[in-house]
């Protein structure tokens, strides 16, 4: 197990979002699955936590009920290969989700992701000022990152 760990609090829904998260990365594993019992505060069989693995990384899950809710304040990065992988993410993501703005977007359970292509990082951290500046401008004008868009900035004369 993982020293560290992304512990998730949903309100009667985490097992359906652990579903959904396990649906949508392709290197998923589920772990251990806790649920109520007779004399436990939620309905007898539902989960009361969980454990499941997205790409080597353990999450938790717990229904602990509405006294907390998510805010953008914290959210996932998402290191994406090319501008395919974002287009994926971002349309399964966007399925009851709610996009935010410079490749940021929050799910129908409310948490927050952030669906980044790697080739903007490598950008933004060019030597050249200029390259980078003209990057980080036009990701800011984007709701879903677009690489091609942010290649042409960069190349830009």
């Amino acid at each position: 197990m993982q020293k560290i760990s992304p512990f998730l609090w949903f309100d009667g829904k985490a097992e359906e979002a652990m579903s959904f998260y396990m649906s949508v990365f392709k290197d998923a594993k589920i772990g251990s699955v806790s649920r109520y019992g007779d004399a436990g505060p939620g309905p007898k069989g539902a989960v009361m936590s969980a454990t499941f693995q997205l790409h080597g990384q353990d999450f938790i899950v717990l229904n602990g009920g509405p006294q907390f809710s998510f805010t953008p304040a914290i959210s996932f990065f998402v290191n994406c290969e090319n501008q395919e992988e974002v287009d994926e993410l971002w349309a399964r993501f966007s399925e009851g989700g709610e996009p935010q703005g410079c490749g940021w977007i929050k799910d129908k359970f409310g948490l927050s992701w952030q669906i980044i292509p790697t080739a903007l990082g490598r950008m933004l951290q060019d030597k050249d000022p200029q390259k980078a500046q003209r990057v980080m401008q036009a990701m800011m004008k984007m709701v879903k990152i677009d690489v091609a868009l942010l290649t042409q900035a960069y190349e830009q004369q």
